[in-house]
């Protein structure tokens, strides 16, 4: 039988199930749409798509090193409560592993976690655990070694900041701690040449403002300008940032003295840039205990 568009779309508002989940459930019932959203309920994916509305802020990034190769994977849950369960954890964690093997976030979708795909495990464990779950981000650096550091970690590889720094040479020690300022400054970039240009120059219009401001001739405007943009490097790129460890040197100068080239980082805090619902504690207590 030729499953059609419309009755994909019925079968969708019905149940709340995703497109390829809900023509998949037609094809396997031969387009008999009570027996679809049967099907639908008994692989647990109605019940999953019933919960997909919900705000997913919480849960842990987890974090990954193979080889010259470390990845970050940020996926998401409704609550706290569900970053310290052991079956989330251990998903995250085996998720994390996986991506050390692919490229991007939608390759990862579909790469294999036992006998499901990546995005069906997660399906799945929305329908076990009963939050909404979503795999957000996936970062990924390569270099000769990568160091990583996770910030308020609640196992091994899992917590709420994640950071790998790809090297360039042998890593003695130096890229943890360069991991570990990362985690504290959030710097906006490698260096200057990579930062975003819309950024710079946003930076530089309000600092021309307020030089105009002081009402000084244009020849000194433009060295306090000059001065100020180079105050903001220093502030917002790796490289030319004080090291915490060492505030009288700057990163870019401890990775030298220990001999390596910082190539590239990545940085994920769980959650960021996600707006999150209001909700009290009580609330969400009673979430967890499915009130």
């Amino acid at each position: 039988m030729t499953i059609t568009a419309t009755m994909v779309k019925e079968l969708r508002d019905a149940s709340g199930a995703g497109m390829m989940d809900a023509k998949k459930a037609l094809t396997e019932t031969a387009g008999d749409m009570e027996a679809a959203i049967d099907w639908l309920r008994t692989k647990g994916l109605a019940k999953a798509a019933k919960k997909s509305g919900r705000t997913a802020a919480e849960g842990l990034v987890g974090v990954a090193v193979k080889g010259g190769v470390g990845v970050i994977v940020e996926v998401n849950s409704e609550t706290d409560f569900v970053a310290r369960n052991s079956d989330f954890q251990a998903t995250v964690r085996a998720i994390a592993e996986v991506a050390t093997e692919v490229s991007d976030i939608e390759a990862l979708k579909g790469a294999k976690l036992g006998d499901k795909t990546v995005e069906e495990t997660v399906t799945e464990k929305i329908a076990t655990i009963g939050e909404n779950l979503h795999m957000r981000r996936m970062v990924a650096v390569e270099g000769d070694s990568v160091a990583s550091y996770v910030h308020n970690a609640v196992a091994d590889g899992l917590g709420k900041i994640g950071v790998v720094v790809a090297l360039k040479g042998a890593d003695n020690g130096v890229g943890k701690q360069i991991a570990m300022h990362i985690a504290a400054t959030s710097p906006a970039s490698l260096s200057e040449t990579d930062l975003d240009p819309a950024l710079v120059e946003r930076e530089k219009a309000v600092l021309t403002e307020q030089a105009r401001e002081s009402g000084k001739p244009d020849a000194v405007i433009e060295k306090m300008i000059v001065g100020r943009m180079n105050k903001f490097f220093e502030e917002v790129t790796l490289l030319k940032q004080k090291f915490v460890m060492n505030p009288d040197i700057t990163v870019g100068q401890a990775a030298k003295d220990a001999g390596v080239e910082i190539v590239e980082f990545a940085r994920l805090a769980v959650g960021e840039g996600i707006e999150k619902e209001a909700e009290d504690f009580a609330a969400e207590v009673a979430k967890t205990a499915g009130r």
